[in-house]
C-alpha cells in the first residue's frame, strides 16, 4: 500500500500542496514562535509556501496572526523573509 503525502493549505495562495513544500511556522503550548524547519515541533502550526508573493499575502492578511491566535512579532516575519531570499540566491 502507497504511503499518503501529507498536504496542507498555504496561508498565502491557499492552495493545497505537499507540507514538504513548505515552510512550517509553529505556536507552542507556551505563547512562543518559532520556524520549524523540520516540521516536527509540537504546537499549533501554519504553513507558507516558499515564495515571496505567497508570503506578501499572508503577511498583508494577517493570515498567521488569525491562524496561531496571537500577535508574530517582526523577527519572525525578517526570519521567513530571509529564507526566501537564501532559497532564491541558491
Amino acid at each position: 500500500m502507497a504511503k499518503s503525502i501529507p498536504v496542507r493549505l498555504c496561508l498565502g495562495c491557499r492552495e493545497p500542496k505537499q507540507k514538504k513544500e513548505l515552510i512550517r511556522i509553529v505556536r507552542s503550548s507556551e505563547g512562543n514562535i518559532q520556524l520549524d524547519l523540520k516540521g516536527k515541533l509540537s504546537g499549533r502550526g501554519a504553513y507558507i509556501c516558499r515564495s515571496a508573493s505567497c508570503f506578501e499575502k499572508a503577511y498583508k492578511s494577517k493570515a498567521l496572526e488569525r491562524s496561531l491566535g496571537v500577535s508574530i512579532p517582526e523577527d519572525i516575519y525578517g526570519s521567513i523573509s530571509d529564507m526566501l531570499d537564501s532559497d532564491k540566491n541558491g
